[in-house]
C-alpha cells in the first residue's frame, strides 16, 4: 500500500481492460467461494472473476489465468509489501503483528470479533462500510487494530507459547483461552462439512 497511489479500479491483462472492485466484502465472498467444496476449480475461477470485475462471459483456460492473476496482484496483501533490506543488504524479518494476523485470523470464524473490534477502535461499522472499504484499506487497518481489541486479544491467546515464571493458575487459564479461540476445530468442521 502506498498512500500516495490511488486505488485500482481498473487493469489490463492480455490487451483487455478490466473493472477492478475490491471491496473488502468481495474479496471475503471470493474466500466462500473458494472453501466451497461443489465448485470445480474452473468454476471457483470463473465465480471469483465475476466477483471482483463483473465479467461473465470469460472462457476456459483465460479466466483462470485472469483469476492467478488478480489473486497474485490485488488479493494476496501479505506478498504486497516490498522486502525489506538492512544497512549491508540483508533481508529484515517481517513484522510479526502482520504475519500473526495473517496466520491466526479466520474471517469466516472471527467475524463478529473483527467487527467488535474496528467498531471499537474506528467507530467503523464494517457492515455500513460494505462496498465503500477496499481489500488494502481493511488489511492495513486490520493489522493495526490495537492491543486493546478484542482481535486482537484473541490474536495473542493463538499465538500463546508457555514461557517461564508463569504461574500454573495462568497457563491453566491461557491454555482454557486457546482451546476456546482455536482454529483448529473450526477448520476440521469445515474440512468434514460439519
Amino acid at each position: 500500500m502506498k498512500l500516495n497511489d490511488p486505488l485500482e479500479t481498473e487493469f489490463e491483462f492480455e490487451g483487455r481492460l478490466y473493472s477492478l472492485n475490491l471491496a473488502f466484502n468481495r474479496v471475503l465472498d471470493v474466500f466462500d467461494c473458494l472453501r466451497d467444496d461443489v465448485l470445480s476449480d474452473v468454476e471457483k475461477a470463473m465465480v471469483c472473476v465475476e466477483i471482483i470485475t463483473g465479467e461473465r462471459a470469460v472462457e476456459f483456460p483465460l479466466v483462470v489465468d485472469l483469476w492467478i492473476h488478480i489473486k497474485q496482484n490485488f488479493i494476496d496483501l501479505a506478498d504486497d509489501e516490498p522486502e525489506q533490506l538492512d544497512l549491508h543488504g540483508n533481508p529484515m524479518p517481517k513484522t510479526k503483528k502482520a504475519e500473526d494476523m495473517a496466520r491466526l485470523v479466520d474471517f469466516e470464524k472471527d467475524a463478529e470479533y473483527i467487527y467488535a473490534s474496528f467498531l471499537q477502535a474506528y467507530g467503523m461499522n464494517l457492515i455500513q462500510e460494505q462496498d465503500n472499504l477496499s481489500w488494502v484499506e481493511f488489511g492495513a487497518l486490520l493489522n493495526a487494530l490495537p492491543d486493546n481489541t478484542i482481535m486482537q486479544r484473541i490474536v495473542e491467546i493463538r499465538s500463546w507459547k508457555p514461557r517461564k515464571g508463569e504461574s500454573d493458575e495462568y497457563r491453566q487459564e491461557m491454555r482454557r483461552l486457546k482451546a476456546k479461540y482455536s482454529l483448529e476445530d473450526f477448520r476440521e468442521e469445515e474440512d468434514y462439512g460439519g
